[in-house]
């Protein structure tokens, strides 16, 4: 299980594990990991975990929120990132001995990096023809498919279809325990499959994607059968088939 480990000054403060969706970082008492300290806001960070994955998100605090010495908004954390709140230091540490997979790994298929197969869903991508790059996609979920195992306790498999842009109609299969849509430096959002349901999270952009014409706010929201959304521009609709 990932975990923190708070200090200042070189002297080690707590150690603090990751077991929550959500932990919260800030100076008021109500948060998860409460520091005492006027350079930090009162809800100053937040850190969300989906699977092996944690997403550091600034608060819009006052003096800002820093990874290994640059500023963010927000951030995917790797191991021995180093997170910086005026003069305290939380380093994010992974157990390498864990089993599975990062979900970045979970999600890359073929010769498709990371966050490439939402690119190819949000974007027009056009072939050396001029004709939309349909087949990677058609590729994408083929691979998908043969890669992974039914997850057990899901009684459907979940569908995304694309209801707009180039790649109008397409049909995405969800069977990876997490999905990775939008297009980076936009708006980005995954989909994790778990055994009483999918679930849709922000992680990157201003903006939050809309689910059937509302924010879906900070935390994780359960998608239901003929669910909108509405992601870096795309409308798509999730559905269940079993």
């Amino acid at each position: 299980m990932p975990k923190l480990i708070l200090s200042m000054d070189g002297l080690v403060l707590k150690e603090i594990e990751l077991n929550k969706e959500r932990t919260s970082i800030g100076r008021k008492p109500n948060n998860d990991i409460q520091i005492d300290n006027l350079a930090i806001s009162g809800q100053h960070a937040v850190i969300t975990c989906i699977l092996n994955d944690a997403f550091l998100e600034d608060q819009n605090s006052t003096n800002g929120t820093y990874v290994n010495g640059q500023p963010v908004k927000k951030h995917v954390l790797h191991h021995n990132d180093v997170i910086e709140l005026g003069k305290y230091r939380i380093k994010y540490i992974v157990d390498s001995a864990q089993p599975g997979m990062a979900a970045s790994e979970m999600i890359e298929t073929s010769a498709i990096k990371p966050f490439e197969l939402v690119s190819t869903m949000t974007d027009v991508g056009l072939d050396a023809t001029g004709a939309p790059g349909e087949t990677q996609l058609n590729a994408t979920a083929a691979v998908d498919r043969a890669e992974t195992a039914t997850l057990s306790g899901a009684a459907c498999l979940g569908v995304i279809q694309v209801l707009s842009g180039a790649n109008s109609g397409r049909e995405l299969e969800l069977t990876k325990s997490l999905t990775t849509l939008g297009k980076p430096g936009r708006q980005v959002a995954v989909i994790t499959r778990r055994p009483h349901g999918y679930f849709i999270t922000h992680v990157e952009g201003a903006a939050l994607p809309l689910l059937n014409g509302k924010a879906i706010g900070a935390q994780a929201h359960l998608l239901k059968d003929h669910d909108i959304i509405d992601l870096a521009g795309v409308k798509m609709e999730f559905f269940l088939r079993g």
